[in-house]
């Protein structure tokens, strides 16, 4: 069994994995550097430039990467998948051991490097998928939709009635003491304390909430599914008035509902909505955007680059936790909490160009990025040519 290779990779997969790479860690420096999970952001930072950073990252970024990533995951599933059955090969054994694998990277990421991982959910959550590989395009779609708004339907409309009762940010003041210890024990203390501190959060955020998770990432995972099954990348060309018609509908629904917060109050009711609605819509239009511009010359030119990224998205993933982190905690150059909004949006638009090129530089001369490799070894049970053979 041999991983997919370079000439039946699509380009544009890669191109949007690699945009969402950025998105994701546009959001996740928030996070590196301050007890973010603890902390009200509309009152911990008050100086101007920090309000309209925030607000940028608020309106482009925040829920609507994790999302994409995610609508990009159950494509894979299903071209993965789709591989193994013209290979006459398991996909309960291979595609469950892939995940396994997944969960093992993401086991080390969330409790050595960082607690805001992502790949242990995705690992746990993609189980869920097997079930539906044969459910048709039909029912992967409509299964879709209810899982999204039923769930996330009844989640605003209680914050709707507690908003209403008069309830808003007040529970933060009994985060202060945790917001106090994050600082001290990020940016002063040793590395086994750090270590404990990032699974007290890394729990925190996951466990209790863990059936909030799969009503948001599943139905992302289907949605991907049913546009793999579709091949609506592929064959984008047959799939155009589809594609024009899904981008009108996810900015339509990414104005309504990924703003509302801006056009109206800002509170609990309108930032769930703005999250858990208006998310998924602003990542779907990110998806239709991105494969409909990638058929002009010019735009594909312009970005193109991100292919690199896309590649190597789990290599580039566990790099800028590994580098954020450095930089932040107190084993490494001590910045946690000490950084602006605005300086963290610079650092993660330099960070993320000097990954291009080390990614441009790392795929000339080897198949995979190493995290991807170690994946593909773990997941086919054999050892897998890295180096790219040169052709003389």
């Amino acid at each position: 069994m041999q991983p997919i290779q370079e000439k039946e990779r699509i380009v544009t997969l890669d191109i949007i994995r690699g945009f969402a790479i950025f998105g994701i860690l546009l959001v996740n420096m928030l996070a590196f550097f301050s007890p973010f999970i603890y902390i009200n952001p509309n009152e911990y930072w008050t100086h101007q430039t920090d309000i309209w950073a925030l607000s940028f990252i608020d309106i482009f970024a925040q829920a609507s990467f994790y999302t994409l990533f995610s609508f990009l995951f159950g494509y894979g599933f299903i071209i993965f998948t789709t591989r193994l059955q013209e290979k006459g090969l398991s996909v309960g054994k291979y595609f469950s051991r892939r995940l396994f694998v997944l969960l093992i990277i993401g086991c080390i990421h969330a409790f050595l490097i960082w607690h805001g991982d992502i790949l242990i959910l995705y690992a746990l959550i993609g189980f869920l998928l097997i079930p539906f590989l044969k459910v048709s395009v039909k029912g992967l779609t409509w299964t879709a939709v209810l899982l999204l708004v039923i769930p996330n339907g009844l989640l605003a409309l209680s914050y709707y009635i507690a908003v209403k009762l008069g309830m808003g940010y007040e529970f933060f003041d009994e985060m202060k003491p945790m917001v106090e210890q994050s600082i001290e024990v990020y940016k002063n203390g040793s590395y086994l304390e750090i270590t404990a501190q990032r699974i007290h959060d890394w729990s925190f955020v996951n466990i209790s909430n863990f059936i909030f998770i799969i009503f948001t990432l599943l139905p992302m995972f289907l949605l991907g599914a049913a546009a793999a099954k579709i091949k609506l990348v592929e064959k984008a060309t047959e799939h155009l008035k589809l594609l024009k018609g899904l981008w009108v509908t996810t900015l339509i629904g990414t104005l309504v509902f990924k703003l509302l917060p801006y056009y109206t109050d800002k509170n609990l009711f309108t930032e769930v909505v703005q999250d858990f609605i208006g998310g998924p819509f602003h990542a779907i239009f990110y998806f239709t955007t991105i494969t409909l511009l990638v058929k002009m010359n010019v735009a594909y030119s312009l970005l193109a680059p991100l292919r690199y990224i896309g590649k190597m998205s789990l290599s580039n993933y566990l790099l800028q936790s590994v580098v954020c982190t450095f930089i932040a905690y107190g084993y490494g150059l001590g910045y946690y909490d000490d950084l602006s909004v605005s300086f963290r949006i610079f650092l993660a638009i330099i960070l993320f160009s000097v990954q291009i090129l080390l990614s441009k530089w790392w795929l000339s001369r080897f198949q995979y990025g190493p995290a991807e490799w170690i994946w593909r070894i773990g997941t086919y049970g054999t050892k897998q040519p890295i180096k790219k053979v040169m052709k003389g």
